[in-house]
């Protein structure tokens, strides 16, 4: 069950902010080849996923009552 849980913590991290920005973003990034893209999005999100996303879900679903 904490696979699970972790899984669905990661993936509720990482989807929101890849939609919103590739909504706002999309067409500029399309654009470009797509290594430097995959580089630009890989750049902002692992950053945001390791220390704010994660540790911010993680706190959310395993607190205590």
């Amino acid at each position: 069950m904490k696979k699970l849980l972790r899984t669905f913590i990661v993936w509720i991290a990482i989807y929101p902010p890849l939609t919103i920005i590739l909504y706002f973003f999309g067409e500029q990034l399309q654009s470009l080849h797509l290594a430097v893209r995959t580089l630009i999005l890989t750049i902002i999100l692992v950053p945001l996923m390791v220390y704010v996303l994660i540790p911010f879900w993680t706190k959310v679903f395993t607190k205590k009552p």
